[in-house]
């Protein structure tokens, strides 16, 4: 009878590992048309991000590359609710909600810090404060995702994810632990001969990785090249499972992809829009 139960617990274990990496195909749910044209004064061409606030119920999408870049606030339908002339009011790169401080925050490129979004009444922003000075992030470039669960932001450096503490009143944020990505590979193949943590892997976005918040499956990256969202294990870095990409998705080498609100964003430059896949 043991013998039983043990062979039903291992073979629940093994079922339940298979179908986690296995392939699951998303699709387009929702889009947000972000603000101005490139015949515009500063329209932005690169998107930063899409964050979800649960306290306003809105979609808030930023460019990244300068203060001056549009940002737009959407209602849960996607309906723009923001004025055309609202910007990031300061040169971010990736921007998401957190729970402790139930605020909206970005970090900014190289050593600007990280900010906190002031909202108006109606979910609007219309100032910023910088939270942390500094460079509090591994590289100029980096876009940060936050963990809302580890009370972490994970920043893509080469081939590893970097996390770093969100920080308090008394000390800004610092590299607290990291974990080298195995691009592809699942644990049963093992590491690759040639891996090298601090080189990036050409069929990836390598300017942005994503905290999931999903037991097992807590950091997802973009492969450009076969055109599909990758989840891996937080542990040691192998791949659990791949969510193959719409026709009507892009997947950009950088920047451009975000996750928030259980949606997948991808961002359309040519439309201008944030394609949500689910």
């Amino acid at each position: 009878m043991k013998k039983y139960i043990a062979f039903i617990i291992a073979l629940t274990l093994f079922s339940s590992t298979g179908l986690l990496a296995q392939n699951r195909n998303l699709k387009q749910v929702m889009e947000l048309k972000m603000p101005k044209t490139v015949d515009d004064d500063m329209p932005g061409t690169r998107g930063a991000g899409v964050c979800w606030n649960p306290l306003t119920k809105k979609y808030y999408a930023a460019f990244c590359g300068n203060m001056g870049y549009p940002m737009a606030v959407f209602d849960v339908a996607g309906k723009r609710l923001s004025d055309d002339d609202l910007t990031t009011m300061q040169d971010i790169r990736g921007i998401w909600y957190n729970t402790t401080a139930n605020r909206i925050m970005a970090n900014t490129y190289s050593n600007l810090g990280w900010i906190s979004y002031d909202l108006d009444p109606k979910g609007m922003p219309k100032d910023f404060k910088t939270k942390y000075e500094g460079m509090n992030q591994p590289t100029e470039q980096c876009v940060g995702s936050y963990d809302n669960k580890l009370k972490q932001v994970f920043f893509l450096k080469g081939s590893r994810v970097i996390r770093y503490s969100e920080g308090s009143a008394k000390a800004n944020p610092v590299a607290v632990d990291s974990v080298q990505i195995h691009w592809g590979r699942k644990k049963v193949d093992g590491a690759g001969e040639d891996e090298d943590a601090e080189v990036s892997n050409e069929d990836y976005n390598y300017t942005n990785v994503i905290a999931t918040n999903i037991p097992g499956s807590e950091i997802a990256v973009l492969n450009t090249n076969l055109y599909q969202v990758e989840l891996y294990n937080i542990k040691d870095g192998f791949l659990r499972q791949t969510l193959k990409l719409p026709e009507t998705a892009k997947a950009e080498p950088s920047f451009n992809f975000a996750y928030s609100n259980g949606i997948w964003w991808l961002f359309d430059m040519e439309r201008r829009t944030w394609v949500g896949c689910k």
